[in-house]
């Protein structure tokens, strides 16, 4: 069902207002451009009502600042009231392409810059908006989600911070363990996964892929992943199998223990293409060396499913990993920054996320159930039924 059949009858419980950073401005553009379409369309029976009140509008932005002074420090003020406005703050903690002066030196912004400028907005606010949603679609901190020894919690505090500051709901996509949570159970923590983009991508630029467990598998990169490949490979109908990342715990490398060799468990893989579904790309050595074992086990294709790409130490790995074919497609979503050259590399696919996050902001606006969007099972079939019967028509 579309989300204008789901929202229909529905009226927002707050009129709508995007705060969005600058780290996530490209993206925050064009959800905007989404929500003023989708509100065109939606509820016109309502015009006359008091309820549509500011419903439809040439743009759902507000206007804010967040200036440093010379040391550093920083501020948040905004243009325009947000007085009784259910507000959605959108950030890209992972953005380090913004910069900023601190005495007489170029600071490039960390991802604790840019939370502390989440923070700076809600206090900017000041407890006037009808209700606040913070919508990071890279988690801070998610991967420092549980303590080992004496370590700190930081994803956890960071909730924590935040529902204590007024937020009543956190939007994020694929966290690294959504069991995070937990950390604060009484309030609203959403969780999304891209496989429905992952798959529109994918079958969108290869024409000529068979879905079925004779042509395809798709593969967890290691445990923490399994979940993901389980649904991914389920939905699709194929096999499954795994890579166990075997650590040498005698020894800290960067902050974790070096990892000493994949083992796979799972099926024969010989002739078959393969997807590798994972929730990041770091900097991306174990993922290149996942890649070119499945080759070396005679995989036909070797395709890489990340919701974010980082790429921490650049791409000049994956240049040379692709001449030496040890995967042919690398499918990320635009819910994190990428560097602009990148877009040039002829083995990069972009999921654009925009619309569906547009659809999501929508639906907490009118207080609408968001289980469809948890579980697009029936959507990835119903591409996937379209898919299979072109294709047939094709072999005729």
């Amino acid at each position: 069902m579309a989300v204008k059949d789901r929202l229909q009858d529905k009226m927002q419980v707050a009129p709508l207002q995007l705060i969005v950073h600058e780290s996530c401005k490209k993206l925050g553009k064009e959800v905007n451009e989404f929500l003023v379409e989708s509100r065109k369309i939606l509820n016109p029976e309502h015009k006359s009502s008091p309820e549509y009140f500011d419903y439809e509008r040439d743009s759902y932005m507000t206007d804010f600042v967040c200036p440093r002074f010379g040391t550093g420090e920083g501020k948040a003020e905004l243009k325009e009231s947000v007085r009784g406005k259910d507000v959605y703050i959108l950030a890209d903690v992972v953005n380090h392409s913004l910069t900023y002066r601190i005495n007489q030196y170029t600071n490039h912004m960390s991802p604790d810059d840019i939370y502390s400028d989440v923070k700076r907005l809600i206090a900017a606010i000041a407890g006037k908006a009808h209700r606040i949603t913070v919508i990071l679609p890279f988690l801070y901190e998610s991967r420092q989600h549980k303590r080992y020894s004496r370590e700190s919690l930081d994803c956890a505090t960071a909730l924590l911070e935040l529902h204590s500051m007024g937020v009543n709901n956190i939007v994020t996509f694929d966290a690294h363990d959504p069991k995070v949570q937990n950390a604060t159970p009484l309030y609203g923590f959403d969780n999304f996964t891209p496989p429905y983009q992952f798959i529109q991508a994918l079958i969108h630029y290869e024409k000529d892929l068979i879905i079925d467990k004779d042509h395809l598998v798709v593969i967890s990169p290691d445990e923490g992943a399994l979940d993901r490949a389980v649904y991914f490979a389920g939905v699709l109908g194929v096999n499954t199998g795994m890579f166990y990342k075997r650590r040498d715990y005698s020894r800290v490398v960067n902050g974790k223990n070096p990892i000493v060799a994949h083992e796979f468990l799972g099926d024969d893989i010989d002739g078959k293409d393969v997807i590798i579904i994972d929730d990041m790309i770091s900097s991306g050595g174990s993922m290149l060396d996942t890649a070119r074992q499945l080759k070396e086990m005679n995989a036909k294709r070797v395709f890489i499913c990340c919701t974010f790409g980082l790429f921490t130490d650049g791409i000049k790995a994956f240049d040379e990993a692709y001449e030496k074919c040890y995967f042919d497609k690398i499918i990320v979503t635009n819910l994190n920054y990428h560097t602009p050259e990148i877009n040039d590399r002829p083995y990069y696919i972009e999921a654009n996320m925009s619309r569906f996050l547009a659809s999501i902001i929508d639906y907490l606006n009118h207080d609408a159930a968001l289980s469809a969007v948890h579980t697009p099972t029936d959507k990835i079939r119903q591409i996937l039924d379209k898919y299979n019967s072109r294709m047939d028509e094709e072999e005729l």
